[in-house]
């Protein structure tokens, strides 16, 4: 089994997603979107739909981050990522605004 870092977290209008592209796209309406294979053996890349680094453009909705918490916690159990680490891409992507605060990661008793 692979031995995975952590996860990196991606904007839909990000030009370098990892160099190959996601591993799991996230819709804002919350819709997952596996690729074929991880691309990257160090981390598993999301990439979320939307362009965080405006005030002016929307957020990530409540169905948005909640997917993404599920699918973190859920990995992070498959692939023994423990505690799970989460990181932007770089300085620009996922975004300034980007909801960092509502990634709510409790391992143990689940997202609430």
């Amino acid at each position: 089994m692979p031995s995975y870092k952590g996860f990196v977290i991606h904007h839909s209008v990000c030009h370098s997603i990892n160099g190959k592209g996601f591993d799991f796209w996230i819709g804002a309406d919350g819709t997952i979107f596996a690729a074929p294979l991880l691309t990257d053996p160090e981390n598993i890349h999301l990439c979320l739909e939307g362009d965080f680094g405006y005030a002016s453009v929307p957020g990530a909705t409540e169905a948005q981050t909640f997917a993404a918490c599920r699918l973190i916690l859920e990995l992070s159990a498959r692939y023994c990522i423990s505690p799970p680490v989460v990181k932007p891409h770089d300085d620009s992507c996922p975004g300034f605004f980007f909801p960092w605060n509502e990634l709510v990661l409790y391992p143990g008793d689940g997202y609430h």
